[in-house]
């Protein structure tokens, strides 16, 4: 190694010191002068000597790569949510199902930040991709942002290759710092400091994302039995001794009135930190019981996050308006003067219903209460009557405010049931376009809306048709042939989503998410599903009658038929994935963890296989282990099978089973 590179890995070991005192340990050791000069000095090195430059140099911190777009990541294991709780009666209620199962266990507290959740992937200690959480199976490449903040080491004290997740989020000073800038060149502010982290992360030009001052807390490591460690309390102090940045505000407690005296401490507590937090997450300390707990279709069994009692605050409402959903239902809307409730701005808030409006008594010009609900959706929970100016009552809408059809009111809801309306049609397009359901790129309400008002999209069918207009695409406002290009290409990427992603999309009253995958667990083709009785339906497990009977009523109408038929003939995935399912195979339904490098196989490779024999692949091994695969440098969790008496395979005995004719 001659001089030159010398000084160059000296300067990187000296600012890489420096990036970790400061933005990890809070607690710098250089002035920013002599920081700013050696990383000039670095900068002008690596432009004289670009072949020296290394991979993990502390000058990617400054950005300056642009992207035209950023590439789709799936994610090797599911970002979850979490359950939410927001009373301490519900706190209880998650310690007495843990409880009631037998199990003995004690909760980490950690403070939950309000940013992004972000994956970050290590390669032999080397940071190889950033992946935003996106819809839990499949987020967006941000690797060349997350490089920028330098909280985020590109190279871990360990040349470990694992995975870490965190929360990006925008510390006040930066929030502050951005939006004088934004208001001193004329643009809009930022509303909240997690939108504000969320734009800069999804900027192109990662010079930008640099400027802005973004920072990140871990809080969790994917397969940590594989570093033997046995506690959530090891995995964040694990973490920090990486060299990455984990909040200092978390405690280990043995009961859950203990926990709620953490919450307590930290509600008061997190009135003086220089960031958003939005409440507090529990999870269960003893890693090895995870498994064993088990998980929800959208969250894990063994944790919670405790929303904070949401800011309550007084503004006028102006006027009541309402809103006509996908399925037909009216929602009553309060247009509010403009109010700053928990770090954003509200101008519009909900009513619910008509019951409910005239329950509280509110009446245009009142001086109401409002809140956001779980501190997300604004909502009107009162009214200030010594303040009040109005003596008209609120009187419900009787026609549809798109279309003009008479309403027609079910229990406590409104609905238009005109087929036709707008309102109704372009809000099914938008929810079957959402991340959520089939995830296509650009097809938000501002494209939708404009795309029927040009007799282009009048129903969800005609998303599939759009590929034969695009020379008349291209012309409309705003839209341009790179826009239409992306559009339609995402259109045909959506042809590959699972099946429960399509069949959500559909918008049937009460099917969601969850209850989608259900039913296709049940029914793995829509052809299969739309024959079903509502008998058969309810006999599957969290399937009501309510659920049941809207299913058959979907599937019996000539629109679902035609619609059936559609998708096959325009090329969607219309079976879903237990169709591929053997269920002879002996590992049917066998719970099986795999560990070490096997011979032939990558871990991938093996995982499909195991799923398509119909078995459920974990990453801990418990009592409720059927097989162990095994292959070289295996290590806690063979030994732990052995403990267990879990029968252990090797990759040939596997195959075998796999190939069991």
């Amino acid at each position: 190694m001659n001089n030159i590179e010398k000084r160059m890995r000296h300067l990187e070991e000296v600012i890489n010191q420096a990036n970790y005192d400061y933005h990890t340990l809070d607690n710098p050791t250089i002035s920013d002068y002599t920081y700013d000069k050696y990383v000039l000095e670095l900068q002008t090195l690596e432009a004289q000597y670009p072949q020296y430059k290394s991979p993990t140099s502390p000058t990617f911190k400054v950005g300056g790569i642009v992207l035209d777009k950023f590439n789709k990541v799936t994610h090797k294991n599911a970002m979850m949510s979490l359950s939410n709780a927001f009373s301490y009666d519900d706190l209880y209620a998650f310690d007495e199902r843990i409880k009631k199962e037998g199990y003995e266990v004690t909760y980490d507290v950690e403070l939950k930040i309000d940013g992004l959740a972000i994956n970050l992937t290590y390669e032999s200690g080397i940071l190889s991709v950033a992946a935003t959480r996106g819809d839990g199976i499949v987020g967006e490449d941000v690797t060349e942002n997350i490089k920028t903040i330098k909280s985020i080491p590109l190279k871990l004290k360990k040349p470990l290759s694992l995975e870490i997740r965190g929360e990006v989020f925008m510390p006040y000073r930066s929030f502050n710092k951005v939006n004088e800038e934004k208001q001193a060149l004329g643009e809009e502010v930022f509303r909240n400091p997690r939108n504000a982290a969320a734009g800069t992360i999804r900027q192109l030009d990662s010079k930008i994302v640099a400027s802005r001052g973004l920072d990140m807390f871990s809080y969790t490591l994917i397969e940590p039995e594989g570093f033997n460690l046995e506690t959530q309390e090891a995995v964040l102090n694990f973490i920090h001794e990486l060299g990455l940045k984990v909040n200092p505000h978390s405690k280990t407690v043995n009961t859950i009135d203990e926990v709620i005296k953490v919450i307590d401490t930290f509600d008061n507590l997190r009135k003086t930190l220089p960031y958003d937090t939005d409440g507090v997450v529990i999870k269960v300390n003893e890693l090895n019981l995870y498994d064993e707990i088990g998980y929800t279709a959208k969250a894990p069994k063994w944790a919670i996050a405790y929303k904070f009692a949401p800011e309550e605050v007084e503004t006028k409402l102006l006027d009541i308006t309402f809103q006509v959903g996908r399925t037909g239902v009216i929602t009553p809307v309060a247009e509010l003067e403009s109010v700053l409730i928990s770090g954003s701005v509200v101008s519009r808030a909900t009513l619910h219903n008509e019951d409910y409006i005239k329950g509280l008594d509110i009446r245009i010009g009142d001086t109401i209460k409002v809140r956001k609900a779980g501190e997300i959706i604004p909502e009107v929970f009162g009214v200030n009557l010594d303040k009040r100016v109005s003596n008209l009552s609120f009187k419900m809408i009787s026609n549809c405010p798109s279309c003009g059809e008479v309403l027609v009111k079910e229990s406590v809801d409104y609905f238009c049931i005109n087929p036709s309306c707008k309102a109704q049609i372009t809000n099914k397009i938008i929810h079957f376009a959402s991340r959520t359901a089939m995830n296509i790129d650009t097809l938000g309400e501002k494209v939708v809306n404009q795309l029927y008002e040009h007799g282009l999209l009048l129903d969800i069918k005609d998303i599939y048709l759009l590929k034969n207009h695009e020379e008349t695409l291209i012309n409309i406002e705003r839209m341009g042939k790179r826009s239409v290009e992306k559009l339609l290409n995402a259109i045909e990427q959506s042809k590959t989503n699972t099946l429960d992603k399509l069949l959500f999309g559909l918008g049937i009253r009460h099917v969601g998410a969850k209850v989608s995958k259900l039913l296709l667990e049940a029914y793995p083709s829509l052809e299969k599903l739309s024959s079903a009785s509502e008998e058969a339906l309810q006999n599957i497990f969290e399937i009501g009658p309510e659920i049941a009977k809207n299913v058959v009523a979907y599937f019996k109408s000539d629109y679902a038929k035609n619609i059936i038929t559609f998708f096959h003939e325009n090329g969607l995935n219309m079976t879903y994935h237990t169709n591929l399912v053997d269920e002879s195979s002996p590992l049917f339904n066998k719970t099986i963890v795999l560990t070490g490098k096997l011979p032939t196989l990558s871990r991938d490779e093996a995982t499909t296989l195991m799923v398509k024999a119909g078995a459920k692949v974990t990453g801990s091994v418990s009592k409720k282990t059927d097989y162990v695969v095994a292959g070289s440098d295996a290590g806690s969790k063979l030994t732990k099978a052995v403990e267990l008496g879990i029968k252990v395979l090797s990759e040939e005995e596997l195959l075998e089973l796999i190939d069991h004719e």
